[in-house]
């Protein structure tokens, strides 16, 4: 395997993410020993949808604050492969979409499902990092959120394999993302590299480290606790 083209800031978000325990939190822990019912799984993957076709939108505004097109083109090249490189059907929503028919969840496109608060407070704090703080604020909180997604993919795509909820060719989006994003996040990680010694800018990067990783895990979190609730209530 290649060097990281970022090796200092990919070892501090190796750090943070040890330190916050995102893959041992409650949701990875059910999935991998067996005990999250897969209706909890479904009703937790219905709210992510709504993570996953915002998130482009605060990376479009974190593009527009880089004021260097050289060190904008490769962010540019990640929002464009978020929008299937110009093949509707294969947009990452629909890729997620395709996933959720998959394990016989609802498509929140064409079905009545409301937002939860989790996702909701999700997708503004990723904008408003990415359009009003400090742009290795938004750089840091962007690719630790990649950076993980990766190993999370990893894992839910096992684990819905192993319990029998899909066939592995039908992954569809988590197949495609336990690979690509590590080298999404290598993209934004390799924008503030260079300037690791500059102290401001490593202070500001470590600070969109650890919101990234707080923010990936609380969400998983909250959605293991929406997951619970609407499989009792139903």
């Amino acid at each position: 395997m290649p060097a990281a083209p970022a090796p200092r800031v990919t070892a501090c978000a190796d750090e943070v993410l040890r330190r916050v325990g995102l893959l041992n939190n409650v949701y990875f822990q059910e999935l991998r020993d067996g005990s999250m019912s897969r209706e909890c799984f479904r009703r937790s993957q219905e709210q992510f949808f709504f993570a996953v076709r915002y998130f482009p939108r605060p990376m479009a505004a974190l593009i527009a604050r880089i004021g260097d097109p050289v060190l904008r083109l490769d962010i540019l090249k990640n929002l464009v492969e978020e929008h299937g490189d110009f093949q509707e059907e294969e947009f990452h929503q629909n890729t997620f979409r395709a996933f959720l028919g998959a394990i016989g969840a609802r498509d929140p496109q064409s079905q009545p499902v409301v937002m939860c608060p989790a996702a909701h407070a999700f997708n503004n704090t990723l904008m408003a990092t990415c359009a009003a703080d400090e742009l290795e604020v938004g750089i840091g909180c962007l690719g630790i959120i990649e950076y993980a997604f990766a190993s999370i993919s990893a894992v839910i795509g096992r684990a819905v394999v192993d319990r029998g909820w899909v066939e592995s060719g039908q992954l569809v989006h988590y197949g495609l993302h336990a690979e690509l994003d590590v080298r999404h996040s290598q993209e934004f990680f390799a924008i503030v590299e260079p300037r690791w010694d500059d102290a401001g800018t490593r202070g500001n990067l470590q600070q969109g480290l650890e919101l990234g990783a707080y923010a990936f895990d609380q969400l998983y979190r909250s959605l293991h606790v929406h997951g619970n609730a609407q499989t009792e209530g139903s």
